[in-house]
């Protein structure tokens, strides 16, 4: 069988307090995430890193000073490799921090890879992840060299191993809340409005997400929303926001579980935006209780499923054709993907 590497795809963080501000500015100097031409995008992205670093330095304090999000994603890839076997390896590549996407791209060519999946740790597809990910990959893999077979998946919104993983950890909660009246907050990181509007399907996806999970529970007394947090700037964010319905939940007398539908990972939006500041807000606006699910992260039953998407890119003979290069949604396993070969 050809050797096969397959990338794991992350947004990154900051792995020490001097490693913020300049983390900072390769999140915003992407196109992906301010469409300014360059080199206008280049001057912004230094003026706001410059300006949030010290906020950004006091988040990360509170959880030691760096991000959890590489050791999270290298535990995944280790368990991601077990399950897949001795004809692959599996690397990881940041969008944002080390490791960079030229650094991974020449260690996949180094181990001799004769073929490359990539695989991005986004549930649900987006231009401003998903989307530039791949295209720093691609830019990543000329520089180096890289021309190997390579194959992408774009997103696992209803895959039914991560809907499963989510819904047992629901149901658990529940089940501790019976007796109780609860809402659940299915949160997810939001997005302007103007990016859905151009066709970005990530706040769908995020529906689509929720729907399976609903249904895996059969529940249909459920009382739960879709709401979305992180907002920063001034423009319009898609909503409702998470902050609306803690005070929403505050005024209906409804305790809350709040499941981070978007993120298999922990990380500071996770462990700081929803652990401390949410749980602050919620018990400010007099909510009777506020319990937060864990990211599925090395969960049995969802690292089985990535390797399921894996092996489905692998076993597909033949893609359609599309002006963006062959292109395969195999809706059998739950994922759609984009071959190149």
């Amino acid at each position: 069988m050809a050797k096969s590497a397959v990338v794991l795809f992350n947004l990154g963080g900051p792995d020490s307090p001097e490693a913020v501000e300049p983390f900072l500015f390769n999140l915003f100097r992407d196109p992906a995430i301010i469409t300014l031409p360059n080199p206008l995008r280049w001057l912004i992205a230094k003026l706001i890193s410059s300006r949030r670093a010290a906020t950004a330095r006091e988040i990360y304090q509170k959880i030691g000073g760096s991000s959890p999000l590489l050791a999270n994603t290298k535990a995944q890839a280790q368990a991601l490799e077990t399950e897949l076997g001795s004809d692959y390896r599996v690397f990881i590549a940041m969008r944002y921090w080390h490791p960079l996407n030229t650094e991974t791209a020449k260690a996949v060519k180094d181990w001799g890879a004769e073929r490359v999946f990539l695989l991005p740790l986004y549930p649900q597809y987006s231009t401003t992840t998903t989307a530039s990910s791949f295209r720093s990959w691609g830019e990543a893999a000329g520089s180096v060299g890289l021309t190997v077979e390579t194959r992408s998946l774009c997103c696992f919104p209803s895959n039914r191993n991560f809907v499963q993983a989510m819904s047992r950890s629901l149901k658990d909660a529940l089940e501790q809340r019976e007796n109780s009246p609860v809402r659940v907050l299915f949160s997810a990181h939001g997005l302007p409005e103007k990016i859905v509007a151009a066709g970005d399907p990530y706040q769908w996806q995020v529906e689509a997400s929720v729907a399976a999970v609903r249904e895996e529970l059969n529940h249909s007394s459920l009382d739960s929303v879709v709401c979305y947090q992180s907002r920063v700037g001034p423009l319009k964010w898609i909503g409702p926001s998470t902050e609306e319905e803690i005070h929403r939940a505050g005024r209906d007398g409804k305790g809350l579980i709040v499941v981070p539908i978007a993120f298999v990972s922990e990380h500071s939006e996770t462990l700081v935006e929803l652990d401390m500041d949410y749980r602050d807000l919620a018990a400010k606006e007099g909510v009777p209780f506020y319990d937060r699910l864990p990211t599925v992260g090395t969960e049995e039953g969802f690292i089985a499923g990535l390797a399921d998407l894996v092996r489905g890119l692998a076993e597909i003979r033949a893609p359609l054709t599309s002006e963006e290069g062959p292109r395969l949604c195999p809706g059998s396993f739950g994922g759609c993907a984009f071959g190149k070969g």
